[in-house]
C-alpha cells in the first residue's frame, strides 16, 4: 500500500435483504486530503460511510487503516474517526459547552485537554457567544455548527462530515468551508454534499458512486475535462454566416456546434484549451467574431452524464 493511502477500501459488498446497498467497491484516500463522496439519493454512500467508519461489518471485502484491517465496532478505532451526522445529534437540555466536555469525557480526554479542545473548537466554529446557552434556543445553523464541534473534541485523524452545510446561512456555509480548510492542514476530511459547488470548491478528489458502485474517482478539474457534457463557448459572429461545420472540423464529432441568432455555440470538452485554435481557424478563413463567452463544464454536468439524473433525484 502507498505510504499515503490512510483509508484503503478493498471490494467492498453490503446487503440488506435482497437490496444491495454497495458492490465490490474499492477505493483510496490518502492522508490530509478532502474526500469528496457523492451519488444521488440511495446510491450506497450512507452504507459506505457506516462500513468505512467500522459501524457496519461487510458482507465481503475490508477496510484498511493504516495498514491495518478495521473491524466493525473496533473501540481502538472510536478515537481515530469522528463522524458528523446528517441529522443533529443533540442533547437539548444542556449548553454547547456541557455538551462537549460530556463527549470528551466519554472518550477518555483529561480535563485540561477537554477545556483546551472546547475553548478552540467554539471559537473558529463561532459558538463562544452561546456557549452557556440551552441547545434548544439555537439557530439552525449553530445547531449544525455544534454537531460538528462534537465530532472533532476527540481529535481524531479521520473527519466524516455528512452534508455539514445543510442548514447553514450564506455567511455560515462560508465559515464552515473555511474551517474544513484548515483541517486538512492535520486531517483527513471525508465529505458528503449534495452541494455541486461546496464539493468542487473542497475536495481534492471526488468519487461518484451509483448503486453502490464506484464510477468514476479523480480531481474534480480532471473530471470536468474529461467528463460530461463540456464546456460551452459563444462567439458573436457578423450576420449572415450561417455554414461554419467544416471550418472546425478538427473538431470532429466530440463538439456539438450551432449558430442561433449569428452566434456561433460550441459544446465539446476542455473548450479552454482549444479555445486559441477555434478562434485562429474563424480568423483564418475571414470569419469575423464579436463577443466571446465561455462557461466551462461543471461537476453537475459529469454527475448527471454518469447517473442520467440530477443529485437530489
Amino acid at each position: 500500500m502507498d505510504e499515503g493511502v490512510l483509508l484503503q477500501i478493498k471490494n467492498l459488498t453490503k446487503s440488506y435483504g435482497d437490496v444491495l446497498a454497495v458492490h465490490d467497491l474499492s477505493l483510496e484516500i490518502f492522508s490530509g486530503e478532502v474526500f469528496g463522496l457523492l451519488g444521488p439519493n440511495g446510491a450506497g454512500k450512507t452504507t459506505t460511510i457506516n462500513l468505512m467508519s467500522g459501524l457496519l461489518q461487510p458482507d465481503s471485502g475490508e477496510v484498511i487503516l493504516r495498514g491495518e484491517p478495521l473491524k466493525a465496532r473496533d473501540p481502538t478505532v472510536r478515537g481515530r474517526i469522528g463522524i458528523c451526522p446528517q441529522e443533529n445529534v443533540l442533547w437539548n437540555k444542556l449548553t454547547p459547552y456541557e455538551q462537549l466536555v460530556f463527549l470528551g469525557d466519554m472518550y477518555g480526554m483529561s480535563p485540561s485537554r477537554i477545556r483546551h479542545r472546547c475553548q478552540m473548537l467554539l471559537e473558529v466554529l463561532g459558538l463562544s457567544e452561546c456557549a452557556n446557552k440551552i441547545t434548544a434556543t439555537l439557530s439552525g445553523g449553530m445547531r449544525r455548527r455544534l454537531n460538528i464541534a462534537l465530532a472533532l473534541i476527540h481529535d481524531p485523524e479521520i473527519i466524516i462530515l455528512d452534508e455539514p452545510e445543510a442548514g447553514l446561512d450564506p455567511q455560515s456555509r462560508i465559515s464552515v468551508r473555511e474551517f474544513i480548510k484548515s483541517l486538512v492542514k492535520e486531517k483527513t476530511v471525508i465529505l458528503t454534499t449534495h452541494n455541486m459547488d461546496e464539493a468542487d470548491r473542497l475536495a481534492d478528489r471526488v468519487a461518484i458512486i451509483d448503486r453502490g458502485e464506484l464510477l468514476v474517482l479523480d480531481r474534480p478539474e480532471a473530471l470536468k475535462q474529461t467528463v460530461g457534457e463540456g464546456d460551452v463557448l459563444e462567439i458573436s459572429l457578423k450576420k449572415g454566416v450561417t455554414q461554419i461545420e467544416p471550418t472546425l472540423d478538427f473538431l470532429g464529432d466530440r463538439a456539438q456546434i450551432l449558430i442561433v441568432e449569428d452566434v456561433l455555440q460550441i459544446r465539446a470538452l476542455d473548450l479552454v484549451n482549444l479555445l486559441q485554435q477555434i478562434l485562429s481557424s474563424l480568423h483564418d478563413r475571414g470569419i469575423q467574431t464579436g463577443d466571446i463567452r465561455l462557461r466551462k463544464n461543471t461537476l453537475e454536468d459529469v454527475f448527471i452524464q454518469l447517473t442520467g439524473r440530477r443529485l437530489r433525484e
